[in-house]
């Protein structure tokens, strides 16, 4: 069965950073690609960032790019997300979620998603 676990989140001022980790377990992503997604108070949900477990091709969302950076840790199965420079815009609940073969910004085309942890930046 597969899992992915997020954990990482939590409150901080306009202009500090967070890294958020995904954990993933269940089954092989080798051919997956990875992403995060986020869902802010009263909007859709929206793509941020994606990776394939190669670490070969990275995308990112216009709004969070040079601020955000995706990574994994192929030994740990294991996503990143280190975002600095946060604003109170970003405040959400980022959810990771896993794509078997191409990447693709749409949430209805990932296979598999987790609990969501919640970022909230202050002001």
């Amino acid at each position: 069965q597969v899992q992915l676990v997020e954990s990482g989140g939590g409150l901080v001022q306009a202009g500090g950073s967070l890294r958020l980790s995904c954990a993933a377990s269940g089954r092989t992503f080798s051919n997956y690609f990875m992403g995060w997604f986020r869902q802010g108070p009263e909007k859709d949900r929206e793509f941020v960032a994606a990776i394939n477990w190669a670490g070969s091709s990275i995308y990112y969302a216009d709004s969070v790019k040079g601020r955000f950076t995706i990574s994994r840790d192929y030994a740990k199965n294991t996503v990143y997300l280190q975002m600095n420079s946060l604003k109170p815009q970003d405040t959400a609940v980022y959810y990771c979620a896993a794509r078997h073969s191409t990447y693709s910004t749409a949430t209805q085309a990932y296979d598999y998603w987790g609990q969501g942890t919640q970022v909230t930046v202050s002001s």
